[in-house]
């Protein structure tokens, strides 16, 4: 009975439940119109790409391929860069309610590296939206409502992207040693950035998705939150796409 709710539960969820109903409308429409069976098409693919058996395909070999950071591999840490992960500003909430969860999951994992490394500056790094406060001063303030000192808190705030990000904090972080906070999604393109810059960067990867442990009930079923992880690894590729194009043209341009 419980997996049976677990099954009906997620087939009635927004995305599900909409694409089951498209799927039943094209029932009705003329067969004989050719764009009759690209529409059919769609409706299947964009199922197919919202399953955690799709999605566990794609990203898994990817998540495993990260290194977690370890801390007996590195005795002495100088800076701990948090990449900014964006934000919902609204001046009537606290600072930790305007981040986003990916903001959020690389500020905790940046302040236990902090705790773990006393002497290391946590650098946090983003812009924002105009008219509101940056995601570097919104990380800086939840870091210290946390219990971080501010001396120990460093702002990147006028980066809008990870190629800004690596630009800007360049100069501070050369010939140090550098923990990058981020996505693990992210990793990859975010190291490659730093490294173009001179910076060499010890991963620290967070927000990993780990389909590979989905009930067998739940594979199968389209879900928005995997669907948005799907679009983020894409987003990734499309960028690594981007920074290659422009390296053949320019090999200095990123």
């Amino acid at each position: 009975m419980f997996e049976l709710k677990k099954v009906i539960g997620g087939l009635l969820m927004p995305l599900p439940i909409t694409l089951i109903l498209i799927f039943l409308l094209l029932l009705f429409i003329s067969k004989k119109n050719k764009s009759y069976y690209l529409c059919v098409l769609s409706v299947v693919t964009l199922w197919v790409i919202s399953t955690p058996q799709f999605a566990d395909y794609l990203i898994t070999p990817k998540e495993r391929a990260q290194t977690l950071f370890s801390q007996t591999h590195h005795k002495k840490i100088d800076f701990i860069v948090v990449l900014g992960g964006g934000l919902s500003p609204n001046a009537n909430h606290h600072a930790n309610l305007q981040l986003s969860n990916s903001s959020l999951v690389r500020l905790v994992e940046g302040l236990r590296l902090a705790n773990i490394y006393p002497d290391a500056q946590l650098i946090v790094s983003g812009a924002g939206y105009k008219g509101s406060q940056t995601s570097s001063h919104l990380l800086s303030q939840t870091a210290q409502s946390l219990g971080l000192q501010a001396q120990r808190i460093q702002l990147n705030p006028n980066a809008h992207d990870t190629e800004s990000e690596a630009k800007h904090l360049a100069p501070v972080l050369v010939d140090s040693k550098v923990v990058l906070v981020t996505s693990a999604s992210h990793m990859r393109r975010a190291q490659d950035l730093f490294s173009a810059q001179g910076v060499d960067t010890i991963a620290s990867p967070v927000e990993f998705y780990n389909y590979h442990s989905t009930p067998v009930i739940k594979r199968y079923i389209a879900s928005s939150s995997v669907l948005l992880s799907v679009n983020r690894y894409a987003h990734e590729w499309l960028g690594t796409q981007w920074i290659e194009l422009r390296r053949t043209f320019d090999s200095g341009s990123v």
